[in-house]
């Protein structure tokens, strides 16, 4: 019936399609060169992500004006398919023409008919693979290779239904197993001509994946019922195999979206049985588009963190580039969880991970208005809504459409209704409550016993309250066909939504939708996400306060015309402007702009470290320099994905263990220099370097010595630390009423660490701090306040680790009297911003203007002064005195080596004679490397210290 309904419907267009398929085919390009033209004339171009998404906004809005003037002059004649879907709803078979203007592609470009035109005029539209659990067609079999499709339209598809902009793909399960490939392929080219691909899950993985983890663990974690409580071991004994599955279904998802995913494609992931998707995919290849949008609500952090595989899935989420919510108070949970849970960074636009910004937003959906205003004007629906008036004449008629379903407080209303007519009896024979309870999952226990309380619950009232002629509630275990819910929402007076728990609730947008006559009230539940968007117009109540229920029902009855009528209007023009196709039109153009600015950031990131060139490069030198970070560069890992954070264990810093060997080569090597250049007290280095042959420089280098030889201070000797005392009472005080949190005192710094205590409580701390440390200890102290990731360090001016490498650096040469010059520098670390000036002090000095950027090139030499074609380098001052017991640094008047380098000392700063280099350093020699952070000043990225470790044995190997 639907197939022969498209066919009739297309015949009728023909002869008009070969009159205008020029200017139908060309509308799309012609409204893109008006705006183009519209932008260019203008000065201010946009470029920020809201002036983008503002202009997107408004070439949608031009191209549906567009459409509609252009189909207002076909004579009704529905020459533009989406003008047929727009209208549908005035022909017969509705619901038919809809689903096969859309599943049979007729949206799809058409091929021009005028000889002189090309198919090519066409602007091509962007592809966009929708995948789901289930696909909205569902599949019976009739024999080995015939197949019936039954396609329901659900709020997904409503959304999509009048998208022009995309070409849209669903990909999802078809509902149905099917084991032989004879029958996979018949499937598969019967869903191909409503635009659905089949993923194909066996039973087990059926049952493990959707019945077992995503409604037995997920689905009621995410509504605040938490885990199963039956039976614990058993249920830890499943969950293992349940989330392995889970795992396997998602992969399978996975590699059907790859084998149709073309270049430029959106890819976009529904709910909670795909949490793992968008990862897959990213792994798969990370420049796809990728969106994901949940539909349920997203718990509090504290609720989701009973999850055992917790991280595993927000992780898996963050992969996507837009993650979308009903709600802002669930984008909330989400980046709260993250950031508890994770550790990670929650800023205003998402989650941050070492740069990776993954944006989170709220997307609140809507419904097809339209749909539901013109069904009001079909002839069946108008005998419905006379039927209905006649049978409930001369009483107040109360909806409440549910499913049967244990988050939907169906009890809870009904004992509010109960308690309204025991407070107000003269409502008694004046008010019908209809109850529509559509019967899910009707073989698990739980919905068998919820069915039995409620038809005990509806007896006992009917019971009480009714009489021989009429009973307070008419309960339906049924659902409802589209014209006869139309008629129904109609005729009511009230709407009674009492969701105990919901991602958003449409009934009470269809309500709306079908009240422009009767102007009625609509109750609603405050844990609805519909309560976000209607709330200004509804009464909000909390379902489990019967008494407050009941009151708001009285009050509802009783409203007068005026208020009712503007509460109405409010939520009238928000369905009706809210759209689901607005909605959809608008996380897709998000999803495309967040993908934009992902580009533009990641052209500000380094690119990775190319370690094959810096071995060559290595291999080739003959005097070289290795500066290396020790905290999270070359430390043992103890923080592991997925496993919990042992604070004691982490707070002891200690060497990789995979790093003692070859650290051991390379720093016995002759040719090789190391400094461990790090911002932990002597004591700390000791410990962990003192077995090795090279340089340590401690507290930023304030502290350096040869592992062979005493401490001497690189402090200058005006350093004033007379502000240590107060600011460490200040950080005893804000430790005591942090809990986990900590601070170290340094000789020349002192910092308190809030890394493990709560992520937001240890933000407000840290604020307060900072305020308490500015208006006092420090307000008139010549110091400097580092804050890092959940840290806040208070150290003199000046003292970075880019400043002390020049005194190290001059210390180091006097010391060895170094015969050749060094051509060869690798730095690596994990440095605080204020720190990563080590990076620039060996990038060229550039003229004037704007500043260079971290992959600046070096020139052919590096010195700080050229006079013709030698290069001097000069040093800058740094102070011989130091307090015992250290020694002060050697300072001699002169001193040769054998080789014809001699040093002159004139007054502060050493220099080298002309004829000799410190540094002959290339630019191709120089690797300047940040570990952990995508946002810094170093040529190079590595990902992790796992990465350092690897690149040090590779150099020690390849030395041999």
């Amino acid at each position: 019936m639907i197939d022969g309904h498209v066919c009739l419907r297309k015949g009728e267009m023909e002869s008009s399609q070969r009159n205008s398929s020029s200017l139908n085919n060309l509308d799309e390009l012609l409204i893109r060169h008006i705006l183009k033209d519209h932008y260019n004339s203008n000065p201010s171009t946009p470029t920020s992500r809201l002036e983008r998404l503002l202009r997107e906004r408004e070439l949608r809005r031009f191209t549906k004006s567009f459409h509609s003037t252009d189909e207002s002059k076909d004579n009704e004649g529905d020459m533009d398919v989406f003008g047929t879907i727009n209208n549908l709803y005035l022909s017969g078979d509705d619901k038919a023409s809809r689903e096969s203007d859309f599943f049979n592609g007729m949206d799809s470009p058409k091929p021009l008919n005028d000889g002189s035109e090309t198919p090519d005029a066409r602007v091509p539209k962007q592809r966009l693979l929708v995948v789901a659990n289930r696909l909205p067609v569902s599949a019976v079999r009739k024999s080995e290779d015939t197949w019936t499709l039954e396609i329901s339209v659900g709020g997904l598809v409503s959304a999509l239904l009048g998208i022009n902009e995309f070409e849209a793909r669903w990909i999802g399960w078809a509902g149905v197993n099917v084991p032989d490939e004879v029958g996979q392929r018949s499937l598969t080219k019967a869903l191909a001509e409503k635009r659905c691909i089949p993923v194909f899950l066996d039973e087990e993985i059926v049952h493990q994946y959707y019945n077992g983890y995503c409604n037995n663990i997920l689905w009621p974690l995410f509504h605040y019922l938490g885990l199963p409580q039956e039976d614990r071991l058993a249920t830890t004994r499943s969950f293992q195999s349940q989330f392995a599955a889970y795992k396997k279904a998602n992969q399978m998802f996975a590699d059907v979206v790859n084998e149709h995913y073309k270049e430029g494609d959106v890819v976009w992931c529904h709910d909670y049985h795909l949490m793992f998707l968008p990862k897959c995919l990213k792994d798969y290849n990370n420049k796809m588009k990728v969106g994901w949008f949940l539909h349920t609500p997203f718990p509090s952090s504290e609720i989701h963190r009973t999850l055992p595989s917790r991280s595993e899935l927000l992780r898996s989420v963050l992969a996507a580039d837009l993650v979308g919510f009903h709600t802002y108070d669930y984008a909330r949970h989400f980046v709260s969880a993250c950031t508890r849970i994770l550790g990670l960074e929650g800023t205003p636009d998402g989650v941050e991970d070492q740069g990776k910004l993954t944006r989170v937003a709220a997307f609140p959906i809507g419904i097809d208005s339209d749909r539901f205003i013109r069904a009001l004007e079909l002839p069946q629906v108008k005998d419905h809504i006379k039927e209905l008036k006649e049978r409930f004449e001369g009483r107040k008629v109360m909806l409440g459409v549910d499913r049967l379903d244990t988050i939907k407080g169906i009890p809870q209303k009904i004992l509010a209704f109960e308690k309204f007519l025991e407070e107000n009896p003269i409502w008694r024979d004046k008010v019908v409550l209809v109850q529509i309870a559509v019967p899910t999952r009707t073989d698990v226990p739980e919905y068998q016993k919820l069915s039995s309380q409620v038809h005990e619950i509806v007896g006992r009232i009917n019971g009480r309250f009714g009489t021989l002629t009429a009973v307070p509630i008419h309960h339906l275990d049924r659902s409802l066909d589209f014209h006869a819910l139309c008629a129904l929402y109609a005729v009511t007076d009230v709407a009674l939504v009492t969701s105990l728990r919901d991602g958003m609730n449409l009934v009470s947008y269809e309500y709306v939708a079908c009240q422009a006559s009767k102007k009625g009230v609509l109750i609603l539940s405050e844990f609805a996400g519909a309560a976000q968007s209607l709330g200004a117009g509804a009464i909000l109540v909390n379902p489990w306060n019967v008494t407050e229920v009941a009151a708001s029902i009285a009050y509802a009855l009783s409203m007068p015309a005026d208020e009712r009528e503007k509460r109405h209007r409010h939520n009238f023009t928000h369905i009706t402007t809210h759209t689901s196709q607005e909605w959809a039109e608008t996380f897709v153009s998000e999803l495309n702009d967040t993908v934009v600015e992902a580009q533009l950031r990641t052209r500000q990131i380094p690119p990775l470290l190319p370690k094959e060139e810096v071995i060559e490069r290595y291999l080739q030198s003959n005097n070289r320099l290795l500066i290396l970070g020790f905290n999270a560069t070359l430390t043992e890992p103890v923080d592991t994905q997925g496993q919990r954070i042992d604070q004691f264990k982490e707070m002891e810093i200690k060497l990789h263990p995979d790093l003692k060997e070859p650290l051991k080569r390379l720093s016995d090597d002759p040719k090789t220099t190391i400094i461990i250049l790090s911002g932990s007290n002597r004591n700390v280095l000791d410990k962990n370097f003192g077995e090795y042959n090279l340089w340590l420089a401690a507290e930023h280098g304030m502290f350096l010595r040869l592992t062979t030889e005493d401490w001497m201070t690189t402090m200058p000797e005006n350093l004033n630390m007379d502000w240590v005392d107060s600011v460490q009472h200040v950080f005893e005080y804000f430790t005591e009423r942090t809990p986990r949190s900590h601070f170290e005192l340094r000789e020349t710094s002192l910092v308190w660490n809030y890394k493990y205590a709560d992520v937001e409580f240890g933000k407000l701390q840290s604020k307060d701090l900072l305020q308490h440390l500015w208006t006092g200890p420090i307000s008139n102290a010549s110091v400097d306040v580092v804050q890092g990731g959940r840290s806040v360090e208070v150290r003199a001016v000046g003292v970075t680790k880019g400043a002390a490498i020049d005194r190290i650096l001059g210390e180091i040469v006097h010391h060895n009297g170094m015969k050749v010059p060094i051509d060869y520098i690798l730095c690596v670390g994990h440095f605080l911003a204020k720190d990563e000036d080590i990076y620039k002090f060996f990038e060229p000095e550039l003229p004037a203007g704007p500043a260079p950027t971290a992959r600046a090139k070096l020139p052919n030499s590096l010195g700080r002064s050229t006079l013709n074609s030698t290069t001097k380098y000069e040093f800058s001052p740094f102070c011989l005195k130091s307090p015992l017991p250290y020694p002060m640094l050697d300072k001699k008047d002169s001193s040769s080596n054998g080789n014809g380098n001699c040093w002159s000392s004139t007054g502060d700063k050493m220099t080298m004679q002309e004829g000799s280099s410190v540094l002959d350093l290339k630019s191709e020699n120089y690797f300047s490397c940040a570990v952990g952070r995508k946002r810094s000043n170093a040529r190079y990225l590595l990902g992790s210290s796992a990465e350092v470790v690897s690149l040090l044995k590779d150099l020690a190997y390849y030395q041999q």
